[in-house]
């Protein structure tokens, strides 16, 4: 972990996790791609057993309102996602790419994320609400119209919340 940064676990907070594309291309612009990446958050949520509060997925970035898994911890779960994700659009881009166009392949990326995330912990219900009202219009707002979702209020009573 980088000098000086402090990550709190432990205490059954939310987690406001923040996460952009490496120099903010928009590459979760496509329909496709942030599919892929919803499949492997929703592979992730299943496998480390965290609840998905809310999200809202932009082309160069992301956030995530989540609960802290029951196996293992946020940074865990930042990694694996975004490990997943670069893993299999960069598989993809390989197998497309033409070897005898190298030149023409100087725009594809070679990493997909910026190093690291933002984690905020939410711990009250002021602080949820305020999170969930700041994802809610940025799809509209960035002309996609979909990409987000507000998990049901409903959900939240499975997590212990102060």
């Amino acid at each position: 972990m980088p000098w000086g940064l402090h990550r709190y676990y432990g205490t059954e907070d939310l987690h406001f996790i923040t996460c952009s594309c490496y120099h903010r291309q928009p590459l979760l612009g496509a329909a496709r791609r942030r599919d892929l990446f919803l499949k492997i958050l929703e592979q992730g949520r299943r496998r480390y057993q965290f609840v998905v509060v809310g999200y809202v997925v932009m082309p160069e970035h992301f956030h995530l309102l989540l609960s802290e898994p029951q196996q293992r911890t946020p940074s865990t779960v930042m990694q694996a996602l975004k490990l997943g994700f670069a893993r299999r659009v960069l598989t993809e881009q390989r197998r497309r790419r033409n070897h005898t166009q190298a030149e023409l392949v100087a725009h594809v990326p070679q990493r997909i994320w910026q190093p690291r995330f933002y984690d905020v912990n939410v711990w009250t219900a002021r602080k949820r609400v305020e999170k969930l009202r700041y994802m809610a219009p940025q799809p509209s707002q960035a002309g996609i119209g979909h990409g987000s979702r507000i998990v049901a209020l409903e959900q939240l009573s499975r997590l212990r919340l102060r």
